[in-house]
C-alpha cells in the first residue's frame, strides 16, 4: 500500500514549482480543464493540441479527462473523449507511460489506501456534517476518486489539481469546491501566483474586451479578491470614489450572488444600488426576489438582512453607494446557496 500511496505524491513533492507563472504545459492543461467542464469542444480540440506542442502525452491527455469525469460528469468527459480521440488521430502524439495501476488492482485496499492519499493531499484527515450526513459519498471519494483515480501514477497530484481547479472555476456553481481544491493544490506544489493565474486564464471572458463596447460607461474593473469568500462565482469592483459618498462598481459573471449579508448602522447607513449593464437580483430575507435592469435603483436601509447578484444566462453590473451613518458595520452570513438561487431566479 505504501507504494501506491508514495506513487501518486512523490511526483508532486518532486515537481514543486518556483516559477511565478504556469509553463506552456500548464497553461494548456488549465484550458483542458475550463474547455472539458463548459463543453467547448471546438477551444478544447485546440487546446489538446497546445497540449501536445507543449510536451502532454496522448495518456496523460487521458488521464486528464479520466480526472474530470469526477467533476464534470461523464457526458462531459465522454464529449471531451471523443474531441481528443479526434485530435489524436490526427496529430499523431507520443504515446507516453500508461498508468501501471489497472482496473481492480487495489482490489479490497480501496478505501484505506483512498482515505490515506484524500489524508495526504489535504493535509489531514477529511471530516465534516455532510459526509456524516450522506457516507455514501464520502465512501465513493475515498474509495473511487482517491483510491482508484488519484492512485493512478502517471499524472502527478499538481497536475491533476490544476485541472481540476480549472474545470472548477470554469463554472460559477462550483465556486465553493473551486476554493477548497486551491488550498489542496497549494499543499501540493501550486503557488499563490499559480492560483491566480489559473484563474485569470479561466476568467478570460471576464475581460472588458469580451464584452459589447456599449455594455456599460463603468470598467469591469479587477478581480474581487479580497471578497471572493463572500461570492458564489466570480465578482469585479471599480473603484469610482471614496470622497462624501464612497462609491464602487460592481461587476458580477452569469450566475454570480453574493452572501446573505446586513449593513448594520445605529443611525443612517444602508446601501443603494444603481443598475448599470445586464440583468440581476435582489432579494431581502422573507421576501420574494425582485428582477433588476439597466437603470433600476434599490435603496437597501441598514440593518435588513439581503443578497444582490448576476441573473443565471448573463453579467450585471450596478453602482454601489455606502450610505453615511453612524456605528457602521457590515456582516455577512451564509452563502446563497444553489437551491434557494435556482428558487429566487426561477
Amino acid at each position: 500500500m505504501n507504494k501506491l500511496i508514495i506513487g501518486g505524491m512523490a511526483m508532486a513533492c518532486a515537481i514543486m514549482a518556483n516559477a511565478a507563472e504556469l509553463s506552456a504545459r500548464e497553461k494548456a492543461v488549465v484550458d483542458i480543464g475550463a474547455g472539458t467542464a463548459r463543453g467547448e469542444q471546438d477551444k478544447l480540440g485546440a487546446s489538446f493540441k497546445a497540449g501536445f506542442d507543449a510536451g502532454l502525452t496522448l495518456n496523460e491527455a487521458k488521464e486528464l479527462v479520466g480526472q474530470l469525469y469526477a467533476y464534470c460528469g461523464f457526458p462531459r468527459a465522454l464529449n471531451a473523449a471523443a474531441t481528443l480521440m479526434k485530435v489524436a488521430d490526427e496529430v499523431k502524439p507520443a504515446e507516453g507511460r500508461a498508468a501501471d495501476l489497472p482496473r481492480g488492482s487495489l482490489g479490497g485496499k480501496a478505501l484505506e489506501i483512498g482515505t490515506a492519499n484524500q489524508t495526504q493531499l489535504c493535509g489531514g484527515p477529511v471530516k465534516g456534517a455532510l459526509f456524516d450526513f450522506h457516507p455514501q459519498l464520502d465512501e465513493y471519494l475515498k474509495t473511487h476518486l482517491f483510491g482508484d483515480i488519484f492512485a493512478r501514477n502517471n499524472l502527478d497530484w499538481r497536475t491533476r489539481e490544476i485541472v481540476t481547479i480549472a474545470a472548477l472555476a470554469a463554472r460559477p456553481e462550483t465556486a465553493p469546491q473551486m476554493k477548497a481544491h486551491i488550498a489542496i493544490g497549494k499543499l501540493n506544489g501550486i503557488t499563490d501566483a499559480q492560483a491566480e493565474a489559473i484563474l485569470r486564464r479561466v476568467q478570460r471572458p471576464c475581460d472588458p474586451e469580451n464584452l459589447p463596447a456599449d455594455w456599460s460607461p463603468i470598467p469591469v474593473g479587477e478581480p474581487n479578491t479580497a471578497y471572493a469568500r463572500y461570492f458564489i462565482g466570480n465578482s469585479y469592483l471599480y473603484k469610482l470614489t471614496l470622497d462624501q459618498v464612497p462609491a464602487f462598481g460592481v461587476t458580477f459573471e452569469p450566475g454570480c450572488r453574493n452572501n446573505w449579508h446586513i449593513h448594520h448602522a445605529k443611525t443612517g447607513g444602508g446601501q443603494m444600488l444603481i443598475v448599470t449593464a445586464g440583468e440581476g437580483y435582489y432579494q431581502e430575507w422573507g421576501k420574494p426576489a425582485r428582477r433588476l435592469r439597466k437603470g433600476d435603483t434599490v435603496n437597501i436601509p441598514a440593518n435588513v438582512k439581503h443578497w444582490h447578484g448576476a441573473a443565471p444566462d448573463g453579467w450585471f453590473q450596478h453602482i454601489a453607494l455606502e450610505v453615511p451613518g453612524t456605528e457602521t458595520s457590515n456582516e455577512w452570513c451564509e452563502p446563497v446557496d444553489d437551491a434557494a438561487y435556482a428558487e429566487a431566479t426561477k
